[in-house]
């Protein structure tokens, strides 16, 4: 009788979790650190694959000793059950049957398709909702807190003038102007970054619910001389300009962009092509040595010249359209996406080991990409 009891109470093996290292050219992040995977304890049987967070400062020793598995590709294939990555890895139709992909994605056309020919189960984390719950897990803020950064460091590098003033015995350096278009995370902290290093900063948002976000940070609200219906939506996002309103806001801009050295784009539409913000007759209008940062360049860029990961020359102004920043400070940001990848998991596992994907519940039911249950409205 008590083999029999210690068998019906025995607990359920861990989940065979597999990190893998990232294949996408100029991606040095990793999905969870060595700090991670100690604090998420027995529940998992977590493993690494050889070398995946190298690149990001983290080294196989360190994951050995916070008590994960070192071993190649082949054995997270075979053994794993949830997959947690920063992009969706090359190998979908490799992961077991049934099994959980985590990653960003949920907007990859491509990336559906494959997952479409599987029966593999993606929580896509670009579709986490916004409510206070997921704050914690909310990867696309914390990744974009630390893209705004390194687009201001970026955008110095180009530049031909310094960014804070300077007083030495051969004259007087002015400030440099920045400006950041868009005031989201992003934006915000591209702003705070340019003033921390000493350069006069600007924002500009089409909601004018922004303008107490941008002054915090030290810089100036601008508010172009345009009537627009109200442009945000009810999730607190921007909504998408008619053609008509987009021409009336790159007129209204152009005045002031005419005096900027820095300018960091950062307006983007969720599944939406990024909209146009600075088109070759704003180009003209910029003074020659400009430098343009557009962070929306992977879904299109804000400006009519920009190309995803190529440095433009136009007009004596150049466009970078940088679409790996987050990886600029690789450990960093490894350490706040497996933060929000920690507590995800912790809200999904169960006292018995496995992984609750509740329909129900308003952030599984987001991420699986389902209709929004009541919950959402009143969360």
């Amino acid at each position: 009788m008590n083999a029999v009891a210690n068998e019906k109470t025995a607990p359920s093996p861990p989940v065979v979790m597999g990190v893998p290292r990232e294949t996408l050219p100029g991606e040095r992040r990793v999905a969870l650190t060595p700090a991670d995977i100690k604090r998420l304890g027995p529940a998992f049987d977590i493993i690494v694959e050889a070398g995946a967070g190298s690149l990001a400062g983290f080294p196989d020793n360190d994951y050995v000793q916070a008590g994960a598995r070192i071993a190649d590709v082949s054995v997270l294939q075979r053994e794993a059950s949830v997959i947690v990555s920063v992009r969706a890895p090359e190998w979908i139709a490799h992961i077991k049957e049934g099994g959980v992909l985590i990653s960003l994605g949920a907007r990859d056309l491509s990336l559906a398709k494959a997952l479409a020919e599987t029966s593999v189960v993606h929580l896509g984390l670009e579709r986490l909702p916004r409510i206070t719950r997921a704050q914690s897990m909310d990867v696309l803020s914390s990744q974009a807190s630390i893209a705004g950064y390194a687009a201001v460091l970026e955008g110095a590098r180009h530049l031909p003038v310094i960014l804070p003033m300077l007083t030495t015995a051969a004259g007087v350096i002015k400030p440099a102007n920045v400006m950041a278009l868009g005031a989201g995370v992003a934006g915000l902290q591209a702003l705070a970054t340019a003033r921390r290093m000493g350069a006069l900063t600007h924002g500009f948002d089409v909601r004018e619910s922004a303008r107490e976000q941008v002054e915090s940070v030290g810089a100036s609200f601008v508010a172009p001389n345009v009537s627009l219906a109200s442009a945000e939506t009810s999730g607190g996002y921007a909504r998408e300009q008619s053609s008509d309103e987009q021409a009336q806001l790159r007129r209204a801009l152009a005045e002031h962009l005419r005096t900027m050295d820095l300018i960091v784009t950062t307006a983007q539409i969720p599944g939406r092509p990024a909209p146009l913000l600075i088109d070759d007759e704003t180009f003209a209008a910029l003074a020659p040595g400009t430098v343009i940062v557009d962070m929306a360049a992977e879904s299109g860029g804000n400006t009519s010249r920009t190309r995803p990961d190529v440095e433009v020359s136009f007009g004596g102004v150049t466009v970078l359209g940088p679409t790996q920043l987050p990886s600029h400070a690789a450990g960093d940001a490894s350490r706040m996406y497996g933060g929000n990848i920690r507590h995800l998991l912790e809200h999904l596992g169960t006292k018995d080991g496995a992984l609750k994907l509740d329909p129900s519940d308003a952030i599984t039911s987001a991420l699986l990409g389902l209709p929004k249950p009541s919950e959402v409205t009143t969360a």
